[in-house]
């Protein structure tokens, strides 16, 4: 029953580089792909084949020719703005790989399109789907542990080439993450940078509420990726690659090794599941955008070599240019500007 309800949703694919080929082959398998389009021809017409659809190398020429349900958007992020905006103007349910935009008054403006379109709009940070997360987010709920005070991000990677630094590339799933296990946004910001632009080393600390912080450290070095959240009465270690969580406590160390899942296939079943029923996905528009300005506040903090508070208002130029407000509800205004 399950595969007939995806059988009838219809998802084109916009850009197939290496991570748009894996939203063809999810989705191939899931019978939910309808048709991609990437600017490339020869690439476009090469997967066309492969997976049987049809192929584009024009963005708005594949939303007005075929009857979508969904796309699914894997382009670089200076060009998110653009190409969402077209689709939730036509009604589009769509999911944007992260980060949702590069700039927060954009990221405003898309949340402000999704309601008006009623289209949905979610955003692709899919370790939220990691087993090993998920299990360690509800050990931190649970208060197993005791409180959390620290969570250390620990991210190396080969740096792919993007138009933007590590600090939007790599450190926006860290910042998502740590305010999603929280469950709350932080209320200040420091970064530090090894370069103003398109920096390849980072250091994100962000303060949350009840004296909790998070440290994201990203750099382009070699392959590896761990969290440890450390809390009151134990450390809770994770392994996203091997899916492995490690507790260590008083009471002695347990290792727990769930069935090894695909993260964006369960991300991308959950996109499908919010078409079919209509419920807002489990990634928010609201999200996204927060992601962003956290991340804007990062890059801002390693300019200025001091923190970045997010509330109401808080100037560090004369006359107090620089404006910082979480749209932490739905009815909260939120007006950030970084004067240029």
């Amino acid at each position: 029953m399950e595969a007939e309800l995806k059988k009838d949703t219809r998802i084109g694919v916009i850009c197939i580089g290496d991570f748009g080929k894996t939203h063809l082959r999810i989705l191939k398998e899931l019978h939910a792909l309808q048709c991609l389009c990437d600017v490339d021809a020869a690439r476009a017409n090469q997967l066309s084949v492969k997976y049987k659809v049809k192929a584009y190398t024009n963005v708005e020429k594949m939303l007005d020719s075929e009857h979508l349900d969904a796309v699914t958007i894997c382009t670089p992020p200076a060009t998110h703005y653009d190409i969402v905006s077209k689709a939730l103007k036509r009604g589009i349910n769509t999911f944007v790989e992260r980060p949702m935009v590069d700039t927060s008054v954009d990221g405003k403006k898309l949340l402000e399109l999704s309601k008006s379109s009623r289209a949905l709009l979610t955003v692709g940070y899919v370790d939220r789907f990691n087993p090993a997360v998920i299990e360690a987010k509800e050990a931190v709920e649970s208060r197993e542990f005791g409180e959390p005070l620290l969570l250390e991000f620990h991210r190396e990677k080969n740096l792919i080439a993007t138009d933007l630094g590590i600090t939007a590339d790599s450190s926006a799933g860290d910042i998502d993450l740590a305010c999603w296990i929280l469950n709350q946004e932080p209320s200040s910001v420091i970064g530090r940078a090894n370069s103003q632009d398109e920096e390849d080393f980072a250091v994100i600390t962000l303060g949350f509420a009840q004296a909790k912080s998070a440290s994201i450290r990203s750099n382009g070095a070699i392959a590896g990726r761990q969290l440890t959240i450390l809390c009151t009465k134990g450390v809770i270690s994770i392994d996203f690659a091997s899916q492995e969580v490690r507790f260590d406590s008083d009471n002695g160390t347990r290792i727990s090794r769930s069935e090894i899942k695909e993260p964006l296939t369960s991300e991308v079943e959950a996109f499908l599941e919010s078409i079919r029923t209509g419920k807002e996905p489990p990634v928010r528009p609201l999200d996204g955008l927060n992601g962003t300005i956290i991340m804007e506040a990062a890059l801002l903090s390693a300019q200025l070599g001091e923190p970045v508070i997010l509330g109401d208002a808080m100037g560090h130029q004369e006359g107090g240019s620089r404006y910082w407000q979480l749209p932490l509800g739905e009815s909260k205004t939120m007006m950030p500007t970084i004067a240029g």
